[in-house]
């Protein structure tokens, strides 16, 4: 979460207004992610999250709310988006489509352990059984259309190794099929810095929806698997706990290997595209894309099937 989009005091205060929180005592923005413009922001009814949307189409915008509030209610800890008077999740502020959300408590983790591995594994489960039933999901914005097309874009930008490595990665991912996996909605971001966790050590959140959409779910379970699983202890420990909630197929299992490849490729193209169009604003983070790369050409070299 980055600051692109400057918001002033009095501005907020008029926005704030229909949302009856009473005063406003102090707004921050905060300086993680990548996407979009985030503030904390203080009344004394409390503390909450104050999004600004960065270039994100208002009807996806709708989706996303609408996504967060279904699950808030399903028992998923996840921001909730607060309404006006008018029921709208969103309203313009600074010129942005802007919703504000609650503050869910906790830290992230840097270096989790097998044992939070698994905790995350059974609570994606069930966001993707939580989100089965909502209507008129949107496809994932960085699926596979997205990765060949950002992907032919960067082409040309990069060094000769890279364009070979990521030529080659694109005519193996465009071999693959996907299309008969399980589906449904999925996070496509649920890395270490989204997820909370309290002092007791229980998961107390799950944070950055904006890049939810429909997808095969082992999507979703290899994204995590990416960042989370440093070692087999904490791959086995994932894959535990998502299957306590939906046991996976053996189309899924193997489709594993490929799917991994596809979601380093994924975060590849995506931290690419920032360092080569980096957007100008107050707070901005650029994370290294040569981490996603090393990963991707360590699948390629060496496969690993998924643990039983």
């Amino acid at each position: 979460m980055s600051v692109y989009t400057t918001v002033d005091r009095g501005e907020l205060l008029t926005w704030l207004e229909p949302l009856c929180l009473g005063d406003l005592i102090d707004h921050a923005g905060i300086a993680a992610g990548m996407q979009n413009s985030n503030y904390f922001v203080t009344t004394t009814g409390g503390r909450f999250v104050l999004t600004l949307f960065e270039g994100i189409e208002t009807a996806a915008l709708d989706f996303y709310l609408t996504l967060q509030d279904s699950l808030a209610q399903s028992g998923i800890p996840c921001p909730c988006p607060l309404s006006s008077g008018d029921g709208r999740h969103w309203r313009w502020l600074a010129g942005k489509p802007a919703a504000l959300l609650t503050c869910l408590p906790g830290a992230a983790l840097e270096s989790p352990y097998a044992g939070h591995c698994g905790i995350v594994g059974d609570v994606l489960a069930r966001l993707h059984l939580a989100a089965a039933n909502l209507a008129d999901p949107l496809p994932n914005p960085c699926g596979a259309v997205w990765r060949q097309t950002v992907g032919a874009t960067l082409l040309p930008l990069l060094s000769p190794d890279e364009r070979t490595l990521l030529a080659d990665e694109l005519a193996f991912q465009s071999a693959q099929d996907y299309a008969l996996l399980p589906r449904g909605i999925i996070h496509a971001d649920l890395f270490r810095d989204n997820v909370l966790w309290d002092a007791e050590g229980r998961l107390s959140g799950i944070l950055d929806f904006y890049f939810a959409g429909e997808d095969a779910l082992l999507f979703d379970l290899a994204v995590v698997a990416n960042d989370w699983c440093g070692d087999e202890a904490s791959l086995k420990a994932l894959i535990a706990g998502y299957e306590r909630q939906r046991p996976l197929s053996e189309a899924e299992r193997d489709a594993w290997p490929a799917m991994r490849r596809a979601a380093a490729l994924r975060f590849w193209l995506l931290r690419l595209e920032v360092r080569h169009s980096p957007r100008r604003g107050e707070v901005v983070t650029i994370k290294n894309p040569d981490d996603f790369r090393h990963l991707l050409a360590r699948f390629r070299l060496a496969p690993e099937a998924l643990p039983r």
